[in-house]
């Protein structure tokens, strides 16, 4: 099965460089954090110049508090870095166009400013009792932050101390001094604009109707709601923090909606959506607050959570101790489907037992869905939990018994 990278960029992967550098006195909590970051079990990272926050679920029901840090450049630097930015105005562009040139790098190195963190400058702290550095939440983190490096290379300047639109505004004004640099590489000191409702309407010339509004190009992810001026009123009984959970996840139901990735979760019964949501919140103040409300342990809740992000509404389905109502009331594997499950343990060297759906060695259960794709169980004290994503070949959860998160 394949395994998900981290740092699919040149500049994402000397981020990942400079951590394992970090972590070479102690290598072995990075493959552990690997899990953790595939298992998604690193709630919303909050990137401020010179920190990266976020909150990790570690096996306890409370997550850990991971806190990353990055030396901010200094003012000098900073005239520096935007001085051999603004020299070349395909630096700018290749930046707004989501690529970070080695040109870049090189020029600013020249002038003896590093952009790109080394390995003593990346700080990562965590909560745990682990005297690890980094230990395998902090890393869960840094592998991730790569991941948004990849997507957006001005991160990387928000993390040494100036974010996108500093940093644009602080280009166009060196691009438009009269005594800026010169020379052919100058080029327009100005990018044209239009209003958004004239691009609107442009894009819709030639539509016949408003429902053929569909066809029209859709952003490529959903958007972030607009964080609220003022508290809710005392008494009110609500939470700014909570409502603004709520618009985000309609945004983004929405957006499946709108897109045809999905759909939006309205078919899902209560407990698959709470399965859902919770999973969203992991690694959050607010999943503990949700376990509370819907009166479930923070525990089994997490596991459920997990399963959706395994699997979705069938992973959760999956873990149940019964049928599902949602299966087909009669339905049992074919038994060829079943010995291609114990041929798999037989070939790991372990002696299976089978009950059903499930295929048992030790700790590790395997268990088929109607749809064919076979699921991997781990026991951790008296539950099984989902540790990877399904597969329609038993053998390939096997294969990954060395990964699987202790």
């Amino acid at each position: 099965m394949t395994r998900r990278r981290f740092a699919t960029t040149w500049w994402g992967q000397a981020w990942v460089d400079a951590l394992e550098q970090r972590a070479r006195l102690d290598p072995n909590r990075l493959p552990r954090g690997r899990t953790y970051a595939r298992q998604e079990r690193v709630g919303e990272l909050g990137i401020a110049p010179g920190e990266v926050v976020a909150q990790v679920q570690g096996r306890r029901a409370s997550p850990h508090r991971v806190r990353v840090r990055v030396r901010e450049l200094t003012d000098a630097e900073w005239d520096t870095v935007l001085d051999a930015i603004a020299a070349r105005a395909a630096h700018a562009a290749a930046l707004l166009d989501g690529e970070l040139p080695p040109a870049v790098l090189d020029d600013v190195g020249s002038a003896g400013v590093d952009l790109l963190p080394g390995p003593g400058e990346i700080g990562p702290r965590c909560s745990c009792p682990d005297w690890a550095d980094p230990c395998k939440h902090a890393a869960a983190v840094c592998y991730l932050v790569a991941d948004v490096l990849d997507r957006d290379p001005f991160e990387l300047f928000h993390l040494r101390g100036r974010d996108r639109d500093t940093v644009l505004a602080a280009l166009r004004a060196r691009r438009a001094a009269p005594d800026a640099h010169s020379g052919a590489d100058r080029g327009p000191t100005e990018v044209g604009t239009v209003a958004a409702r004239d691009a609107y309407a442009r894009a819709r010339s030639g539509v016949d109707d408003l429902w053929s509004i569909a066809a029209l190009p859709l952003v490529a992810q959903p958007g972030r709601p607009a964080p609220l001026p003022v508290d809710a009123p005392p008494g009110s009984g609500v939470r700014i923090d909570e409502l603004a959970g709520l618009a985000r996840d309609a945004a983004e139901r929405a957006w499946e909606l709108a897109t045809g990735a999905g759909d939006g979760g309205l078919t899902l019964d209560t407990d698959h959506d709470l399965a859902r949501r919770a999973a969203r919140l992991l690694g959050t103040r607010e999943f503990a607050v949700l376990a509370r409300r819907a009166g479930i342990a923070p525990r089994r809740l997490a596991r459920q959570a997990f399963a959706w992000r395994a699997g979705g509404a069938e992973g959760v389905d999956i873990l149940s101790s019964s049928l599902p109502s949602s299966w087909p009331s009669s339905w049992t594997p074919e038994p060829e489907v079943i010995e291609d499950a114990i041929d798999a343990f037989r070939a790991a060297g372990l002696r299976p037992r089978v009950a059903g759906n499930r295929v048992t060695a030790g700790r590790v259960q395997l268990r088929v869905a109607p749809s064919g794709r076979w699921y991997r169980c781990d026991k951790h004290g008296n539950d099984w939990e989902l540790t990877e994503a399904p597969h329609p070949d038993p053998s390939a959860l096997l294969e990954v018994m060395a990964h699987a998160d202790d």
